[in-house]
């Protein structure tokens, strides 16, 4: 564990601030809707007090999941059916597989991530997370896990870096705000 959070902690940093400040981008791959399209929907998204972000948010996971090819879409649906199962081994089978074949498909390595996750594996989930946002760097969910998984590792300061930059993308999600307010919260009552 020791070595898992030495190497994160160096390389993290600069990958959260560095990729996600790029988050000006348009479309990343994976993404098939017109770069104008995928663009509304962020600004949609990042505005505050929407009554309407759950659909848009919505809209940008179903173009995210949108791989261009029929057998790596069917192998992230796989996936997700046994995630949903429970089956956490057979998820790992589907989605190693369209990450080897789909190695530019963003929604493959968040939900192989996901999976990792659920598994409590999470140094193999951070890592994946780093291809997900170097592919796209927009990813709040990506940065919602990043965030879970920083606290539960008692890393206060770069759980609520990660929190912050899934706020910016996403504002109106009620958990990622709990989270900053939880962590801004400890990271006072620690500096006392």
């Amino acid at each position: 564990m020791k070595k898992f959070r030495k190497r994160f902690l160096v390389v993290l940093p600069s990958m959260l601030f560095g990729v996600v400040s790029a988050a000006t981008v348009s479309a990343q791959p994976g993404e098939f809707a017109p770069d104008s399209e995928i663009e509304r929907l962020h600004e949609q998204l990042a505005e505050p007090d929407r009554q309407d972000w759950e659909r848009i948010e919505r809209q940008i996971e179903r173009i995210w999941s949108s791989s261009g090819s029929d057998s790596m879409d069917l192998l992230l649906e796989r996936g997700r059916e046994a995630m949903g199962a429970g089956d956490l081994e057979t998820a790992l089978q589907y989605l190693s597989a369209l990450t080897d074949h789909a190695p530019d498909f963003a929604e493959g390595w968040n939900a192989r991530a996901t999976t990792f996750f659920m598994m409590q594996e999470y140094a193999l989930s951070i890592s994946d997370i780093e291809h997900v946002l170097s592919l796209n760097p927009r990813h709040f969910g990506a940065l919602q896990g990043l965030g879970i998984m920083f606290e539960e590792l008692g890393e206060t300061e770069l759980s609520l870096r990660a929190f912050r930059k899934a706020y910016e993308l996403n504002p109106n999600q009620p958990e990622i705000d709990s989270a900053i307010e939880r962590l801004e919260r400890q990271k006072g009552a620690a500096e006392l």
